[in-house]
């Protein structure tokens, strides 16, 4: 092997290996898999110009064909312009525009063909007065060398301004980290492309370094977060996010679906007579109850404030059966939350924790500003829920008639129960009760 070869290959195996590492380790996320297929072109670019093009070059000379040698950088360009794209649709766009951006993320990808295409028509001038010149001092002036790079160029400009509008919508540090670690690394990847052969290992190399220190920090701190929000909301929705991005996940709907809200009987009284620390301690052992049965039943968290807490079951995961999911929820809720005001509970403090569970048209989505989100819910069925969690006796679960009917094939567990007045509905709301397992 040429002792010239050994760096661009070392930096095309580097490549490739990285393509694999984020690939294997996130398949399911778009995002990776477009940043997979931009470090496995770009390998290969580097693997083809060093072993393929420069072997050939030396023996027969430039082929009229040699143009097909740029194709796989032109791909790892769009794949990696893609990979921003996907990533600028991840993050909420708040009350900026974000169509402007976008577009040139498009325009940078149209210019990187552009690229492949003069290379296509001009493969002698690209592979004299391009690709890995030996002199750039002596090709840069030249203007055949600005039709093979101004393309790029622009393109990489492009790029940086879509990062610059994406950081303007003020992400999280994960979300900006990987979005100026692009930024930062692009020019060099690029760049590595033209260099002389002794230089465009190291700039390729110091490229991909910046991007991966960028990619592995959004990584391991999204790892923290979804391990530690995993114990509150469904695992459906944490996949669903990664498979579709948050705008697609989180989209304004109107659907039906059902809403469970708990809250402890006597929380007040306890608190008042109660060290703070104990407090804190008992709301951990209800949160962690309540939130292990939600993610069984495929429910989805929307508030917990104080010792309430709403949870909606169908959306943003949509299930058929969201009825008899929620009666389920709202069984398992009222066991674990039983059991554990039973072990904090004496003769003086006692807890209780009571359960409403109504169905409903209700509109899910995302508001807020752009540095703070909450998926939110508004609809009669969620008012429903609360106002019969607030006149559930302790260990008893009130239902609405329409989860009734709703969860007609379930098994025979719910009872009649009294007519409720309401607080913001003015007729009498009649209830039902929901048997024990």
């Amino acid at each position: 092997m040429n002792p010239d070869h050994l760096a661009p290959i070392v930096v095309a195996i580097a490549a490739m290996g990285m393509a694999l590492a984020f690939f294997v380790a996130d398949r399911d996320s778009p995002t990776s898999r477009m940043l997979a297929l931009f470090l496995a072109c770009l390998g290969a670019s580097i693997a083809l110009d060093v072993i393929v093009a420069n072997r050939y070059h030396d023996q027969y000379g430039i082929p009229p064909w040699d143009g097909i040698f740029s194709w796989p950088a032109v791909l790892a360009g769009v794949f990696a312009f893609e990979w921003l794209l996907r990533v600028r649709r991840t993050i909420p766009a708040g009350t900026l525009n974000t169509r402007g951006g976008d577009r040139l993320v498009r325009i940078a990808q149209g210019l990187m063909v552009l690229h492949g295409v003069l290379s296509t028509l001009l493969p002698v001038e690209r592979a004299l007065h391009f690709a890995n010149v030996a002199v750039l001092s002596e090709e840069i002036v030249r203007p055949v060398f600005w039709v093979f790079a101004a393309p790029m160029v622009l393109a990489v400009a492009c790029a940086t301004v879509a990062v610059s509008l994406m950081l303007n919508r003020r992400p999280d540090r994960a979300e900006a980290l990987r979005g100026i670690s692009f930024m930062l690394g692009a020019p060099f990847m690029a760049a590595s492309m033209f260099l002389p052969v002794q230089f465009a290992p190291l700039s390729g190399i110091t490229g991909l370094m910046i991007l991966l220190v960028g990619a592995v920090q959004y990584h391991v701190t999204q790892g923290r977060r979804a391990q530690f929000m995993a114990r509150f909301l469904a695992p459906q929705v944490a996949h669903m996010v990664s498979r579709r991005g948050l705008k697609s996940a989180t989209d304004e709907q109107t659907l039906e679906l059902s809403v469970v809200c708990c809250d402890l009987r006597g929380f007040t009284a306890f608190s008042a007579g109660t060290s703070s620390k104990h407090v804190m301690q008992i709301l951990r052992e209800y949160y962690d109850a309540v939130g292990a049965a939600a993610a069984s039943f495929g429910g989805t968290i929307k508030d917990q404030a104080g010792d309430g807490v709403l949870i909606l079951v169908g959306a943003p995961i949509g299930f058929d059966d969201h009825a008899e999911r929620a009666l389920e929820l709202a069984r398992a809720i009222r066991a674990g939350g039983m059991a554990v005001t039973a072990r904090w509970s004496d003769g003086e403090l006692n807890l209780g924790v009571g359960v409403g569970v109504a169905t409903g048209f209700v509109t899910v989505g995302v508001i807020g500003a752009a540095s703070r989100l909450e998926y939110t819910a508004v609809g009669p069925a969620v008012n429903l829920a609360a106002r019969l969690c607030s006149e559930a006796a302790h260990g008893e679960v009130l239902v609405d008639a329409r989860t009734v009917e709703c969860a007609a094939g379930a098994p025979p567990t719910l009872a009649p129960g009294r007519e409720l007045r309401l607080k913001g509905f003015a007729a009498p709301v009649p209830s039902f009760v929901l048997a024990p397992a």
